[in-house]
């Protein structure tokens, strides 16, 4: 298949165009000339969430709402579970990616049945990164090209992937969905700004490997949450840090449709796709050691599958 027949045929003939406003202080959302392109990426190996499964050819839950968001803030928004992407001639034209994958990208078999990411694609997206453009991650994006090691161990910073590197911290496992509270601990980070501490039912992750200069936005308050997963002090589950030149963000949020539909999910991710995108400054310094001195306090538990 040539070039030209894969990108007929490949769903970014789901692009969607649309002009608006993120937030008050963006300056570039009324600009023509500053149009955003952003790459969501939902390819999955081993589990696929509902809110990324497709149905009829049409768009998955999570993408039609990202696309929404982007439509609204002059972003154009490509879904693609294609690995093929990334080393293509569309490939640099992105500004960003907002990632919601699950497993190793490189296997060549998938649930959606899509071609994998090759080592040079992920160079190809870890370089883009590094080099100055954004990333969001969300929910299983930490599930993704996992470190060597102990499960419940976190690993040095050398043996970390360096994918999950990027992101700032690793998926180890979950418990069962319940309700647990969300502590914001930065009140001012563009899309949650002057959102109180909240509840919310969701399929929480266990989370590890964080990356020292992470600068937390959301913490996990594991008071009272049910399972071993969660017999931990409170960690970061929401945050942005700087990794080189690109601006990355990650919320653990993003495994139930009713949270994907939330105010407060399309809140944070119109603030992250305008923070990552440059579009708006924040503050990242980092804030781990001050606001979750004990995350990388893991529980003892007995191993079981992970989901």
């Amino acid at each position: 298949m040539n070039r030209r027949q894969w990108l007929q045929q490949s769903s970014l003939a789901a692009l969607v165009l649309g002009a608006g406003r993120f937030l008050p202080e963006s300056r570039a959302a009324d600009d023509p000339s500053k149009r955003g392109r952003l790459l969501m990426y939902t390819r999955s190996v081993g589990f696929q969430h509902s809110v990324v499964a497709r149905k009829g050819g049409e768009l998955a839950l999570a993408e039609r709402i990202v696309t929404e968001l982007g439509k609204k803030n002059n972003i154009d928004v490509v879904c693609e579970k294609d690995g093929r992407i990334f080393e293509s001639a569309e490939f640099p034209k992105f500004d960003g990616f907002l990632f919601e994958t699950q497993g190793d990208l490189l296997s060549e078999k998938s649930l959606d049945n899509s071609p994998p990411m090759t080592q040079a694609g992920k160079k190809a997206l870890l370089d883009a990164v590094a080099g100055g453009k954004g990333f969001i991650g969300c929910h299983c994006a930490s599930d993704t090209f996992h470190s060597k090691g102990a499960q419940w161990q976190n690993q040095n910073r050398d043996q970390v992937d360096p994918y999950l590197a990027m992101v700032g911290g690793e998926f180890i496992r979950h418990g069962e969905q319940q309700k647990a509270w969300m502590r914001v601990v930065d009140p001012n980070f563009p899309g949650i700004k002057d959102q109180k501490d909240f509840e919310m039912h969701e399929e929480w992750y266990s989370l590890k490997n964080f990356a020292p200069d992470l600068h937390v936005i959301l913490v996990q308050d594991t008071q009272g949450m049910r399972n071993p997963d969660y017999q931990r002090p409170k960690y970061p589950a929401t945050w942005a840090r700087k990794h080189e030149k690109g601006r990355v963000f990650f919320t653990s949020m993003g495994h139930r449709e009713d949270v994907w539909q939330s105010e407060i999910m399309k809140n944070l991710l119109t603030g992250a796709l305008a923070w990552t995108l440059g579009r708006v400054d924040a503050e990242v310094k980092p804030n781990l050691k001050e606001v979750a001195p004990h995350a990388s306090e893991l529980p003892r538990v007995e191993p079981r599958r992970k989901r």
